[in-house]
């Protein structure tokens, strides 16, 4: 009790000594405690924020119309690696290409198949069957530098834009396969423009 009775004793004499009364005192703490716990809820929300983009999602911008209809350039998509991609998957490229920037394509044919276009009619064809393809702009008229038909690499995939004709792809040496390992992921929903959000609804 005799502590207690100095140490609030001591206490009160340097209150007076900042000029503080002991109830001012007692409100400053309170304060600091409060901006404390901001600030430590700033920081752990920015870890995780951190966290989620780094390990299980990110944000894409669409530069370009080669998606067109799907995807239009100004849209902000949220992407998810996988662990294998699949015809019809949108996804993000970052591997080394003519164009030196990331790309955002369809995943038209996956290992081991075969793929053949006839250019004549705009037809598309993996494994001997013609897709049916709701999604793009125009027919497949538009070639370039690489033979039909080929078969797709182990560990890779064939891309093509949505918009054929207009979109520089795995039709093209300078882009050619994708090795799977520079898929960033798969576009799994549209963000903005805001209510636009299902980018599968004309495959599916």
């Amino acid at each position: 009790m005799f502590l207690s009775k100095r140490r609030v004793q001591l206490e009160r004499t340097q209150y007076l000594a900042d000029g503080l009364t002991p109830e001012q005192a007692k409100k400053n703490r309170l304060r600091w405690l409060r901006i404390f716990d901001l600030c430590s809820s700033v920081a752990t929300a920015i870890i995780i924020i951190f966290v989620v983009f780094t390990f299980i999602c990110r944000p894409t911008s669409v530069v370009g119309d080669s998606m067109v209809p799907t995807l239009h350039n100004g849209d902000w998509l949220i992407t998810m690696p996988k662990a294998e991609y699949v015809y019809g998957d949108i996804v993000v490229v970052t591997q080394p290409n003519v164009h030196n920037e990331p790309l955002i394509k369809r995943v038209i044919a996956t290992e081991g198949q075969t793929v053949d276009i006839n250019f004549a009619s705009g037809q598309v064809f993996v494994n001997g069957t013609e897709l049916n393809e709701p999604y793009i702009n125009d027919l497949t008229h538009t070639s370039s530098d690489v033979t039909f038909p080929l078969i797709v690499p182990k560990g890779q995939v064939f891309v093509m834009g949505d918009n054929r004709n207009h979109s520089s792809d795995s039709r093209s040496s300078g882009v050619g396969f994708i090795d799977t390992r520079y898929i960033l992921g798969k576009a799994q929903l549209r963000i903005l423009p805001f209510g636009e959000f299902d980018i599968y609804e004309n495959f599916n």
